[in-house]
C-alpha cells in the first residue's frame, strides 16, 4: 500500500458531508479535505436499484492513519454502511507530502 492515500466517503446533503470533513481534519486523522456535489449516484441497495444525489467528500491522509479515519467516518456517518474508499497517491511533490505527513501526526 502506498504511504499516502485518498479517501472518499459520500453524503446525502452538504452538512453533513462538511460536518464529516470537518471533525476528520479537526482530528488530524486527514490533513485536508474537499466537499464536492451535488453528485448523482447509481447504486444497488437493498435488493433494489436506486439513484440520488449525494455529496463527495474526498480526504488526504497517511495509511498509517487511514484505520483510524475509516473509524472515524463509519462511526461519525449517519448511513449503516457508508462508502469509505481509498486510492493511493501515486505522484505528489516531496514538498506536499511532508506537509501532508506532518500534518496527520497527532503528536505535532
Amino acid at each position: 500500500m502506498s504511504d499516502f492515500l485518498q479517501v472518499t466517503t459520500t453524503a446525502a446533503d452538504r452538512t453533513t458531508a462538511a460536518d464529516l470533513a470537518r471533525s476528520a481534519v479537526r482530528a488530524r486523522l486527514a490533513a485536508s479535505a474537499q466537499v464536492s456535489g451535488p453528485v448523482t449516484s447509481f447504486f444497488w441497495h437493498l435488493g433494489e436499484q436506486g439513484e440520488g444525489e449525494e455529496w463527495q467528500v474526498t480526504l488526504k491522509t497517511t495509511a498509517e492513519r487511514y484505520p483510524e479515519l475509516e473509524a472515524h467516518l463509519r462511526r461519525e456517518h449517519p448511513w449503516d454502511n457508508p462508502e469509505v474508499t481509498a486510492l493511493p497517491l501515486v505522484a505528489a511533490s516531496d514538498d506536499y507530502l511532508a506537509w501532508l505527513r506532518r500534518t496527520v501526526n497527532p503528536e505535532q
